[in-house]
């Protein structure tokens, strides 16, 4: 009977399959930066910024920073379903009901993560994991970026102009 229970636990150890590690997908940029065109142009209304401070701080503003689009001045959000996911799922909507009125149905949001070097990793993965969340990359874009104007580091400091 013993030996009976070795070969069966045996037998199933050796058929199942483990779980395997699952990854997020991330976009890479080309190695060569002779490809690269620097004279982009976006619409404003569909980008939005999203700044990660010390201390879990969190700013995000609609188009640039020194002339916003409407309801896109600097705020200050939460990680989580009720602060930056509810946000981002109203602007998604906001930008694609924009695009379809302006008869290009597939432009989604554009969204820039500018990490600082004060915030630390896991804001980045919780704001990663929002972008999956939302759907960011299925309907849009969403890039990192780690260049931070004079305007943008006193907005995160809290320092007023």
């Amino acid at each position: 009977m013993v030996d009976l229970a070795f070969l069966l636990i045996t037998f199933f150890m050796l058929t199942t399959s483990l779980s395997k590690p699952h990854s997020m997908d991330l976009g890479l940029p080309d190695k060569n930066p002779k490809d690269i065109d620097q004279n982009i142009k976006v619409d404003e209304n569909r980008t939005m910024t999203i700044l990660l401070g010390k201390d879990d701080k969190l700013v995000r503003y609609v188009g640039k920073l020194e002339s916003p689009v409407a309801g896109g001045t600097p705020k200050d959000f939460t990680y989580g379903k009720d602060g930056i996911r509810k946000e981002l799922l109203r602007k998604q909507k906001e930008v694609l009901a924009y695009s379809a009125a302006r008869g290009k149905p597939k432009n989604g949001m554009i969204v820039i993560i500018k990490p600082s070097k004060k915030s630390n990793y896991r804001n980045l993965i919780d704001i990663l994991d929002e972008m999956a969340i939302v759907g960011v990359g299925n309907t849009g874009n969403y890039a990192i970026i780690n260049e931070f104007t004079p305007e943008e580091q006193k907005l995160l400091e809290g320092k007023k102009e």
